[in-house]
């Protein structure tokens, strides 16, 4: 049986989520957690949006991405991404003044799990 202080490091509040830095496969940070989208029926953590190449949340493009391709680094101390800074770069994009629609957009969506080879959870 797992006490409350083991349970509680399985699991971790959304605000310490944001601003979490994403590093890629060659270990460089290439952006950071802007939020995570949750499925409103399951309670389950979909996709992480990504803030890449902006300060402060200005000037940068947000990237979605499945949130099953991120991977905690406890040494790192933030998530990794099995994709360069170039290859997300790449990878279908949004502006913050586009997000709820691109975000609410299917095409979209399944662009961005074909994009990470992942299935797509609707």
């Amino acid at each position: 049986m797992q006490t409350q202080s083991q349970n509680s490091q399985d699991c971790i509040s959304s605000d310490r989520v944001e601003g979490t830095a994403v590093y890629g496969a060659d270990g460089d940070k290439i952006g950071s957690v802007d939020c995570v989208m949750i499925e409103k029926r399951s309670g389950q953590a979909r996709e992480a949006i990504l803030d890449v190449g902006g300060f402060l949340g200005m000037g940068g493009s947000r990237h979605a991405v499945p949130w099953q391709k991120l991977e905690y680094d406890v040494d790192q101390g933030g998530y990794k991404l099995d994709v360069t800074e170039e290859q997300l770069k790449e990878a279908p994009s949004f502006q913050e003044s586009d997000r709820e629609r691109t975000l609410s957009d299917q095409t979209h969506r399944a662009a961005v799990y074909d994009y990470y080879a992942t299935p797509v959870y609707w």
